[in-house]
């Protein structure tokens, strides 16, 4: 069973998500924030799975509340997917950064946001290539936001820098080994020795720190 939390300040909204995630017999949903205190309050109390968190809220905002939530050891288990109004809403590459699993924007169909909580809550990342490019690319055009480079670049070797810069571009572990003559395998194993390297919480956070350290061009 999959536990979910939500925490949004618009109540309808709230309604919407509760009637959708209820219809699921995998999903439980074990709780309802309005504000960012609320959430991080939630989360402490519940250690849901998965977070549906929108980042313009009253008070302690999304991304305030995010950055307690992946602070705090003890929610190391629950992943947040920051719900956005637009598409490229200026919150999204601080969101990842500061450790969101993914985002949603809110006119996101309903099968969407189910697949965005089953995804997340296995684990995986929700950015899809077009998704990265799209967005992530959008945020960081200003070279200032790449011009910090991880303090533990130095470990990969060139091949994992090369990997890095491609998972900075959207590619999948498929794509990745397809453009570097590897097999699927050896691509998946250099993604995880840099994400080891880079204390990255997950595929999402790699990509922000390719664009911070200027490996996409």
């Amino acid at each position: 069973m999959i536990r979910v939390a939500i925490a949004d300040d618009q109540s309808l909204v709230r309604m919407g998500l509760r009637v959708l995630l209820d219809s699921e017999d995998d999903i439980e949903l074990v709780g309802e924030a309005a504000d960012g205190d609320e959430a991080v309050a939630l989360v402490r109390a519940e250690r849901p799975d998965v977070v549906l968190m929108d980042v313009r809220m009253p008070g302690k905002d999304g991304l305030t509340a995010l950055r307690e939530i992946a602070a705090d050891p003890e929610a190391a288990g629950t992943r947040v997917i920051v719900v956005t109004t637009f598409e490229l809403d200026e919150y999204v590459f601080d969101a990842l950064r500061f450790g969101a699993a993914g985002f949603l924007v809110k006119d996101s169909e309903p099968a969407e946001v189910l697949q965005a909580v089953r995804v997340v809550a296995e684990g995986q990342s929700l950015l899809s290539p077009s998704v990265t490019r799209r967005v992530v690319a959008s945020f960081t055009a200003d070279r200032a936001r790449r011009s910090r480079p991880h303090p533990e670049l130095g470990r990969l070797t060139e091949r994992e820098r090369e990997v890095l810069a491609l998972v900075g571009e959207g590619l999948s572990n498929d794509e990745i080994a397809e453009r570097l003559v590897l097999s699927p395998a050896t691509a998946r194993t250099h993604v995880s020795r840099a994400m080891v390297k880079l204390h990255a919480r997950d595929r999402a956070q790699l990509v922000v720190f390719a664009y911070q350290s200027g490996l996409v061009r």
